[in-house]
């Protein structure tokens, strides 16, 4: 039976049950107004009649006038015509004798009296025969309406019960299908697809629990058909992930170890039978390494470690797990986001690199050194060769010694580069802290710069205070940055122009600029300009140096403490700046 026709006779049955109490009710209704209407009329009527002919008989004396018995007559027609009670007929033809005795003509004076007080007891009697009435009327009335009650609260608690059991019963004839509808809809999304509904019958609910089973069915093959490809999927990542040479640690969005590969477990002196599933935070209590892994953020530096019994470097990455997730947006339209699901931490064996670097570093620093001392006597055999003293040369001569000088000095300025950076790389960086006045080393920096300024008429401006706080550094190094950003400025710079320095406190930092008004630095190689070895590309028309002088001013500066940028734009110049801390 379908949900429409039940539904049809459900409200059917209401509305019989209601047409069958009201019909009951106008029933008894009826007969209460019936036997009211019965007592209020004809048992009235005769005691009215009564009542008038009373009075008609004691307003008049005997022998009593015409106009006194018409009146009497009238009455008493009435009477005859209204006669309802047992014993009110004979009593109404006794009084219509004595009322002719009273109205015939030549009667005694004594028969007269008789019939009057004839004619009052058959009043009195119609009285009572009425009175009677009425009041075993009224009785009969009394009790007709209480079984009348009885009945109609019968009916009323039987139509209260049947539409209260209706009530309650039938909405769970709607509900208590969809509840369980509701309820297999929740186990499906939580994937338990061996949810089945049974409903017996030919209704709406019974074909939709069909096709909700079939539903079920085809979702559980497809997930056991799915969850064996899974393992297949999970079972070769993970024999991937412990076949890999460098450390591997996976967490989940509770801090929970997913999986621990062969070598991260050796690394970290674990296994993975008491690693796997366990809190992240509970594991750093018994492990430093661990805690030194998860506290690494965003440092490039190699961590240095203990392993295959020497020291060994590896290079931490972090990897951030993230997968897309649809909610509902506005209008009911699906919006895609990004969601934080783990961590993954790779632990990079860098060993052989390091020992190549260090190599090449020692290898750098020795040639560097050995290559300072012939560079410098060639630059004092130059410079001999210039005095007079030792003999004249022509133009040609002079041109070619001026030429070599400039290499020389060009060899020169390299070599010292190259000790630099080998002494930043190798750890050997000496720093011989003073507290200094940030204007006497830009005074230092710009004398230093001085003549290859005068040789392009380039104008050097310094704005500074002269009461600025002191700062701790080393005065030769920073001197030397300064130097190499002033050097840089006038090579870029066009003749007749200006380079600003400038000295201002910032905070408790002191900060250090150098500005030129050349052609500027693009912006996809300022990132890179503090790179070694990096050096911006040109026109031929400026002599390039060796990349490393604003690599070299980077270490200095963060090793004092400090912090170096570059800010700059084509077509109005650039700003090379540093930061250093002021004397507490």
């Amino acid at each position: 039976m379908k949900i429409k026709t039940k539904l049809r006779l459900g409200f059917g049955f209401l509305f019989v049950v209601v047409l069958f109490f009201g019909a009951i009710s106008l029933h008894y209704m009826n007969k209460i107004a019936v036997s009211s209407k019965v007592i209020l009329k004809d048992n009235y009527e005769s005691l009215r009649f009564a009542r008038s002919m009373r009075a008609i008989l004691d307003d008049h004396e005997l022998p009593l006038p015409a106009r006194a018995i018409a009146a009497l007559e009238v009455q008493l027609r009435l009477e005859e015509k209204n006669v309802t009670e047992k014993g009110e007929a004979q009593a109404v033809a006794a009084l219509a004798v004595a009322f002719r005795q009273l109205s015939a003509a030549g009667v005694d004076e004594q028969l007269q009296r008789q019939a009057l007080k004839n004619a009052r007891l058959q009043l009195r009697t119609i009285d009572e025969l009425n009175m009677k009435a009425i009041v075993r009327k009224n009785d009969a009335a009394q009790a007709s309406g209480e079984k009348a009650a009885t009945y109609l609260i019968f009916a009323a608690s039987m139509c209260f019960l049947i539409l209260f059991s209706f009530v309650i019963n039938f909405p769970g004839f709607v509900a208590n299908p969809l509840r369980e509808f509701s309820e297999a809809i929740k186990e499906i999304s939580r994937k338990n697809y061996k949810q089945r509904l049974e409903f017996n019958g030919r209704d709406e609910f019974s074909e939709l629990a069909r096709e909700f089973n079939a539903m079920a069915a085809q979702l559980n093959k497809w997930e056991d058909s799915n969850l064996a490809k899974l393992q297949s999927e999970k079972l070769r990542i993970e024999t991937i992930i412990g076949q890999m040479d460098d450390a591997i640690v996976g967490l989940n969005e509770r801090k929970e170890v997913l999986f621990l590969n062969k070598v991260a477990a050796q690394l970290l002196n674990m296994t993975e039978r008491d690693t796997i599933g366990s809190n992240v935070q509970e594991l750093v209590k018994k492990n430093d390494l661990l805690k030194r892994i998860l506290l690494v953020n965003g440092d490039d530096k190699p961590m240095k470690i203990y392993a295959d019994g020497k020291e060994s470097y590896f290079q931490l990455e972090k990897r951030e797990i993230m997968i897309s997730v649809y909610e509902d947006g506005k209008g009911q339209v699906l919006k895609e986001s990004r969601k934080n699901v783990g961590e993954v931490y790779i632990l990079k064996n860098i060993t052989q690199y390091k020992e190549l670097d260090e190599a090449k570093t020692n290898f750098i620093a020795t040639v560097s050194h050995e290559l300072k001392t012939p560079i410098s006597s060639i630059k004092m055999s130059l410079k001999l060769l210039d005095d007079e003293r030792v003999g004249s040369m022509n133009t040609e001569q002079k041109e070619l010694v001026q030429h070599i000088k400039e290499d020389c000095g060009r060899l020169l300025k390299i070599t010292s580069e190259l000790l630099d950076l080998s002494q930043v790389e190798t750890g050997n960086l000496q720093l011989n802290f003073v507290k200094s006045d940030p204007r006497k080393i830009a005074i230092y920096a710009m004398d230093a710069v001085r003549f290859q300024a005068e040789q392009k008429s380039i104008e050097l401006e310094l704005i500074s205070r002269n009461d600025l706080p002191k700062v701790n550094v080393d005065t030769e190094k920073t001197a030397w940055v300064l130097v190499n950003f002033l050097s840089n400025a006038l090579r870029y710079s066009s003749a007749k122009s200006k380079v600003v320095i400038q000295i201002v406190e910032s905070g408790d930092h002191i900060e250090f600029s150098v500005r030129d008004f050349g052609k500027g630095i693009d912006m996809q190689y300022q990132k890179r300009l503090f790179d070694r070895y990096f050096q911006v590309p040109t026109d031929g028309n400026n002599k390039s140096g060796s990349g490393l002088g604003l690599a070299i001013s980077k270490d200095f500066i963060e090793a004092e403490g400090g912090k170096i940028w570059v800010e700059s734009a084509i077509g109005e110049g650039s700003r090379f700046c540093f930061l250093l801390p002021v004397v507490e």
